[in-house]
């Protein structure tokens, strides 16, 4: 059933002309956020923890949050976060900075990392 729904919403989205597959959720990506990610990440602008601060993280350059020290590999990286990238990113860190200092796993769930991603968004 949520498979046709997932299918359902997609063929919405594309027929609407929307630029996103599917409209992912903030709040439930908040949710996600405070279980997998809030251990060490804050969203508090300067804050930073274990992990840098995420507040304004989309659109940022890698390894650039004021303050905290990030991997060689992670400064060196080139990237921008924008959703394309988090979404690989969140997916399996080490993959897409080989040597980043990340120890998370990955977020596997594309849904959850839609949802995180749009979350992430909302953050200034």
């Amino acid at each position: 059933m949520q498979n046709r729904r997932l299918f359902l919403a997609t063929l919405a989205a594309v027929i609407a002309g929307g630029g996103a597959a599917w409209a992912a959720d903030a709040t439930a990506g908040q949710a996600v956020f405070k279980s997998q990610c809030g251990i060490c990440h804050s969203v508090e602008p300067g804050r930073n923890m274990i992990g840098p601060s995420l507040a304004g993280v989309v659109g940022r350059k890698a390894g650039q949050e004021p303050g905290f020290h990030y991997s060689a590999a992670n400064k060196a990286s080139g990237e921008t976060w924008d959703a394309a990238t988090l979404d690989r990113y969140l997916t399996n860190p080490q993959a897409v900075v080989p040597h980043t200092l990340m120890t998370y796993a990955g977020l596997k769930d594309a849904d959850k990392r839609a949802n995180v991603i749009a979350y992430l968004e909302t953050l200034h």
